[in-house]
């Protein structure tokens, strides 16, 4: 038989549960304490991979290539590639031993902040066997227009390699949606073949494809520069057996992700997947590719824990962040890929994908514009 109210039994089982939520509020309480101080001791957070940006389907891994590191380490060209242009410095003259020693000459030449580089483009010669003579040459150049530069020849039988270099206010691309336009300075040096495949885009004045369709906000693991808050620890009460215990839990990585995600591609053309190239950490601002395109992902916060993981071809210029941020709090519906859990736009976000263009004036360059030593 129950008790009825006013029972003396009834009076000290509900006591009994107020002393034991109590004492567990203590406890969950001082163990709180006890880990945020831990984990404030320098070396004592453990870095945990955390599982990113992914796809409704697919997902596959792709071997990276050529390693990681920051932007600033990049220094990539492309193989069996000749550039045309204007020769600012000829490479019978100038010569190295690898294509990157070639690319640091022309990036030392583009460190102004008042104008166009001086130099913008570099091929180099680094096969011994097939360049012969002109093993080591290092071209450097200026090109009438960067994005789009002059090229010679390319293929396999092309002996040479080149890269791009893009100073202030160069090779910046626009997704313009209707919240706004996101300006998007590309990394040709990190990541040329993204690059190209952007440029290419852009050529063909194609993006009916270009949409972002899922968004997720920092929620509170990260602060509003992107820094992941480590120090916070989420408290939650478990009725798993006869006696409630707490369950303290570091802030994790995602859900959600701070990220917003879409697809870059021409509609109707059939997209070739796009070589892993430098992976270096993402930051808050990095546009990187999931996978091997043409899924992306624009990042809200600073993710060290996909550091390796992702080709970053370019990054969203500082002041267009809120725009991306504006995005990311638009009303969502969830939704489940590959077993993660992630919020999908209700209605997904288009963009037109434009160039960027600001004026420097026009260097003047006369000379050799090729790396073959002939006339331009």
């Amino acid at each position: 038989m129950g008790r009825r109210p006013g029972d003396p039994g009834g009076g000290r089982s509900r006591a009994s549960l107020w002393i034991i939520l109590a004492a567990l509020f203590v406890s969950c309480s001082l163990a709180y304490m006890v880990l945020t101080v831990a984990v404030r001791r320098p070396g004592s957070l453990s870095l945990v991979y955390a599982v990113g940006p992914g796809r409704a389907s697919g997902g596959e891994g792709r071997e990276m290539v050529g390693g990681w590191g920051g932007e600033d380490d990049c220094c990539r060209g492309v193989e069996h590639l000749e550039l045309w242009g204007a020769a600012v410095k000829w490479g019978t003259d100038h010569k190295f031993n690898t294509s990157r020693e070639c690319c640091l000459a022309c990036k030392a030449m583009c460190g102004g902040l008042d104008g166009p580089c001086l130099c913008d483009s570099w091929v180099f010669c680094g096969d011994k066997e097939r360049c012969g003579s002109k093993f080591g040459e290092c071209w450097l150049k200026k090109q009438n227009d960067v994005l789009f530069p002059a090229l010679q020849e390319s293929g396999e039988r092309v002996i040479w390699t080149s890269g791009l270099i893009f100073g202030k206010g160069e090779g910046i691309v626009g997704f313009e949606t209707d919240n706004g336009t996101l300006h998007i300075k590309l990394f040709p040096d990190c990541a040329p073949l993204s690059v190209a495949y952007i440029v290419e885009l852009l050529r063909l004045r194609l993006c009916d494809g270009c949409q972002i369709h899922r968004a997720e906000g920092r929620g509170q693991y990260w602060d509003s520069e992107g820094n992941h808050i480590a120090d916070i620890y989420i408290v939650s009460f478990s009725m798993e057996s006869s006696f409630p215990y707490c369950v303290a839990s570091q802030a994790s990585f995602g859900p959600p992700y701070a990220m917003i995600q879409g697809t870059l591609e021409a509609g109707g053309l059939s997209f070739r997947k796009i070589p892993a190239e430098v992976c270096p950490t993402i930051r808050r601002g990095s546009v990187a590719w999931v996978g091997s395109g043409p899924e992306f992902f624009i990042s809200l916060a600073n993710h060290d824990e996909w550091q390796g993981a992702y080709t970053v071809f370019g990054s969203v210029l500082p002041e267009d962040m809120e725009i991306a941020e504006k995005i990311a709090i638009l009303p969502t519906k969830p939704d489940v890929w590959n077993n993660i859990n992630v919020s999908l736009l209700e209605k997904p976000v288009r963009f037109r994908l434009k160039r960027i263009t600001n004026s420097h004036g026009h260097l003047n360059l006369n000379g050799n514009s090729n790396s073959g030593s002939r006339e331009s």
